[in-house]
């Protein structure tokens, strides 16, 4: 058998032990996968594994906490909350502090700092996307909750332990097959063996990074939490109803808040005539130009018609 022929058999054995490494780190190296149901198994592509668990609650202050999750798993947290805040300013100063203490940090900020439209005034709204440990993303929620009123918190988690296992076997065989090829290469005696053993190599090597840069997104998605948190500056609170209420109630609420409606209505137009005398006066005053013109036409058709009979005679 001669070189040629030999290196292109240890080839062969160097691409069926990687794949038979991957197999076999697949099932020894995670054994708790065979007791997983059949609803996590993954799915068609083998980086995409999704399960979700969502908790979402309506109007309340209580806290919404994440439902508890097993210590094996590799699970990504996702945090929706909506709160109300009557000062903008202290709010963000705080929760700026708290991310910096907990180790998170702030990936998106969006900040609308308020107008007046008409004769109605809009209040700040602020939109930020938080990263924050996994670990403390309940001391991070607690200070939301404390310093404001959290009127939706909704809580989806990912469960991608399939998924995360699978990248690591592939690592593994990827490495392994590395390490077997640099040997080969050592031992290459003609330069078209070189070629065929470079070729393959830089495969594997392009193959790693592509594969290493998905396990530290994943990292990076598992250790830290996503909280995506809308804030809205409000003059009242909006209040939280935990009881039915009575005809009477309904009664007594709707008149408060038609009285409180047509109050608001007073204030508006006042405001809004106010506001509008300059427009008022300049078209006060086109309107007297325009009714004097009009006399002063009609006086001259009156004289004009009364000389006419003295005409005649």
């Amino acid at each position: 058998m001669n070189v040629k022929k030999l290196l292109a058999l240890l080839l062969a054995l160097v691409m069926a032990a990687a794949v038979l490494t991957a197999c076999g780190a697949s099932n020894g190296d995670y054994k708790t996968e065979e007791a997983m149901p059949e609803a996590e198994a993954p799915m068609e592509e083998a980086w995409v594994e999704e399960e979700y668990v969502s908790d979402e609650s309506g109007i309340s202050s209580a806290s919404g906490s994440a439902p508890a999750l097993p210590a094996d798993q590799k699970i990504i947290t996702t945090l929706d909350i909506t709160a109300q805040t009557e000062d903008m300013d202290p709010l963000l100063e705080k929760i700026n502090g708290k991310i910096a203490q907990l180790g998170g940090y702030m990936e998106a900020q969006e900040i609308y700092n308020g107008s007046a439209y008409g004769n109605s005034y809009r209040y700040r709204n602020a939109y930020l996307t938080i990263r924050i440990p996994a670990d403390q993303l309940q001391s991070f929620v607690a200070l939301v909750e404390e310093n404001a009123n959290v009127v939706r918190q909704n809580t989806s988690t990912e469960n991608v332990t399939l998924t995360y296992v699978g990248v690591q076997s592939r690592i593994k065989a990827l490495e392994t097959e590395q390490g077997r090829l640099l040997e080969l290469l050592a031992q290459a005696e003609n330069m078209e063996d070189l070629l065929l053993i470079e070729s393959r190599l830089t495969e594997v090597q392009a193959e790693l990074e592509e594969y290493n840069s998905r396990l530290r997104v994943l990292d990076n998605k598992i250790n830290y939490s996503t909280i995506h948190l809308d804030l809205e500056e409000v003059k009242e609170y909006t209040p939280v109803e935990e009881e039915p209420e009575t005809v009477w109630e309904r009664i007594g609420k709707g008149l408060s808040k038609n009285f409180k409606d047509i109050g608001k209505g007073f204030v508006n137009f006042f405001v809004w005539l106010i506001v509008a005398i300059p427009y008022l006066l300049i078209i006060g005053g086109v309107a007297v130009v325009v009714i004097l013109i009009i006399k002063k036409s009609k006086n001259k058709k009156a004289k004009k018609n009364a000389s006419k009979p003295e005409e005649t005679k």
